[in-house]
């Protein structure tokens, strides 16, 4: 490949309403919290500004309100670069809202808790999505979620699969999927609770340590189903990659104070996704994601924390990575 890969996101976008404290409370209790801000995101989205920043020529799909919201959401994907001409505003929704709750204790790891109230991002129509199929060939890759409907996500993949284009899909947040839309993804990435929810399998872990009977069902019975290539993130156990050629393992890069986890999730698929489509193989797309998800926890919001292409090569720099060559990543810049 001799150009900047081009990926296509169909997705959601959501305002985050962000609220930290030192507390969660716990039913009927009121807590004083430490600060309120907002953040553009959504995962679709999310995942569209970090594979923008990271050197992909991205085109997103999604539908957003008639609103100062909306008008936000979209203003934030253009400032990462991304193509925005197919982002449709309706009048009679409003923009998704997340309501998301940190927990930020002295000493320990931030946790979170998101409600998302989905408004614009269900009112997405087959019609809406019609064009896909006479664009879809001009890109590398198709990347999916599972905030806006099933039956638009299922004719997507569809569209993408009859002309050989990769398929992702990121099956979060966690829900049942059809046969069909299994039968054509090239890519499955659900973390270890959502390949728990799709398998009945639990995996088990203790610290980083992950039990391999457990992973190995799991892989088995997605790729039964037809998904080409599972991904599985374990959290501190790091992130697995399973297909054709075998299982790739990639640990948790644990150097940063972990500050806001709510986009870790986006901003790893949307680094292996950029990484693959430049021509890293999966292992090394892994490494990549990995390093990238780092950045991201370490920072506040969801697309404020996504990093570019050399805060990430600056990192595993520093941490002397030489898990691959970093001159491979030059046709991102």
């Amino acid at each position: 490949m001799n150009r900047k890969p081009k990926i296509l996101v169909v997705g959601s976008f959501v305002m985050d309403l962000i609220v930290s404290t030192e507390k969660f409370p716990g039913s009927g209790e009121t807590v004083l919290g430490k600060s309120f801000r907002t953040a553009p995101g959504g995962k679709g989205a999310n995942q569209a500004v970090q594979a923008a920043r990271l050197g992909a020529d991205v085109t997103m799909v999604g539908k957003v309100g008639g609103d100062s919201f909306g008008r936000e959401l979209i203003a934030s994907a253009q400032a990462a670069g991304i193509h925005t001409q197919h982002i449709l505003q309706d009048p009679d929704n409003p923009s998704a809202i997340g309501n998301i709750l940190l927990e930020v204790a002295e000493g320990q790891k931030s946790k979170n808790r998101i409600i998302v109230v989905s408004g614009a991002n269900m009112a997405i129509t087959p019609d809406d999505v019609a064009f896909v199929r006479d664009i879809v060939s001009e890109f590398d890759m198709v990347m999916l979620q599972l905030e806006i409907p099933m039956q638009i996500n299922e004719l997507v993949a569809q569209y993408a699969f009859e002309k050989g284009v990769p398929v992702m899909l990121n099956s979060a947040p966690s829900a049942p999927l059809s046969a069909a839309l299994l039968s054509h993804l090239t890519y499955i990435s659900p973390n270890e609770h959502e390949a728990a929810d799709l398998t009945g399998i639990p995996i088990r872990k203790e610290g980083k340590s992950v039990n391999r009977d457990d992973l190995d069902a799991v892989i088995a019975s997605l790729r039964g189903k037809g998904v080409q290539n599972v991904i599985i993130t374990l959290g501190s156990a790091g992130a697995v990659v399973a297909g054709d050629s075998g299982i790739d393992f990639s640990p948790c890069v644990d150097v940063v104070e972990v500050k806001d986890p709510t986009a870790a999730g986006d901003s790893f698929v949307g680094a292996f996704c950029t990484a693959v489509c430049a021509g890293l193989n999966q292992r090394q797309a892994l490494d990549f994601a990995n390093y990238t998800a780092t950045i991201t926890v370490s920072q506040m919001g969801a697309q404020p924390s996504l990093p570019h292409l050399a805060d990430v090569i600056e990192l595993m720099q520093r941490e002397q990575f030489d898990g691959f060559d970093l001159g491979l990543l030059d046709i991102l810049k």
